[in-house]
């Protein structure tokens, strides 16, 4: 039998949709929910499913971004092909979307006893969602907001995409979160940070979920939930994107900090009473 039912399948895969994008942590509440259900969040199987459903949301971006995309990927084509056509940001920027996924892969592989193991705990959640705001408080508040999409570069990327480890050994303190609050630090406006972000994640979400598939499939996930969750996440990340891409036009981040640290509080709580296990 499957360690996760379609039922649940169905509720974690709008939870992922929901959050994968926003900067409240989706690993974290995936987590919470789990926990909720009584789905053990340390389980490989468990761990597995969480990565694979990603895919959903990462599905909803390329069609989301789906002519930005088409832009970029020909532009890289082309300046493979002539020399001239290198000049073109968008050339460039294909190249550091790959190049700044290197550090998350090569730190994931390494650190794959960890992430599964120890730092699957609640508690690591609740404190990673808490510390997490602060920082993303201070990245909004300190930064300039001055530089747009096209303003981007090589050293941007990198550090905007080794800023994803913070996330991926710290499950509560935001893929999102962290991408965008260093790329606010670099003094880009919330939009270019916003669309950094999903662009950026493109890979490194992509290679996890395709990476733990057979994990998850072997470990006692049934393929059944495993469907059932990422379309729902599809479904629903997409009109997650819409909503996030207008919000954040308009508004700081002030909402999520605020929401994260209510949400890291309880958290604590849950896990100090009992009524939580870690």
């Amino acid at each position: 039998m499957s360690v996760i039912s379609v039922g649940q399948a169905v509720v974690l895969g709008a939870v992922e949709g929901v959050t994968e994008f926003l900067p409240v942590s989706s690993t974290g509440h995936l987590k919470i929910v789990e926990g909720l259900m009584g789905i053990p969040v340390d389980d490989h199987a468990v761990v597995g499913f969480s990565a694979v459903i990603q895919v959903g949301a990462i599905a909803a971006v390329l069609v989301y971004f789906f002519k930005d995309i088409v832009r970029i990927v020909s532009a890289w084509g082309r300046g493979l092909r002539d020399r001239e056509e290198r000049y073109h940001h968008d050339y460039k920027f294909a190249w550091w979307v790959i190049y700044a996924t290197i550090p998350i892969v090569a730190v994931g592989l390494a650190a794959k006893p960890l992430i599964q193991g120890p730092l699957a705990s609640l508690w690591v959640v609740a404190g990673s969602l808490i510390a997490g705001s602060g920082v993303m408080w201070a990245a909004d508040q300190l930064g300039r907001h001055k530089r747009g999409e096209d303003d981007t570069s090589f050293k941007d990327a990198m550090l905007v995409g080794s800023s994803q480890i913070l996330a991926l050994l710290f499950p509560g303190f935001s893929r999102s979160g962290a991408t965008m609050s260093t790329a606010l630090i670099l003094d880009l406006d919330r939009l270019a940070a916003t669309r950094l972000s999903f662009f950026l994640g493109i890979p490194a979400l992509t290679g996890a979920g395709l990476y733990e598939l057979k994990d998850a499939l072997g470990a006692g996930v049934g393929a059944a939930p495993l469907a059932a969750g990422t379309l729902v996440s599809f479904v629903v990340a997409y009109a997650s994107i819409a909503w996030l891409l207008k919000f954040v036009a308009k508004h700081s981040f002030n909402a999520f900090v605020i929401y994260r640290i209510v949400v890291g509080v309880l958290l604590f709580g849950l896990l100090g009473t009992g009524v939580l296990s870690s």
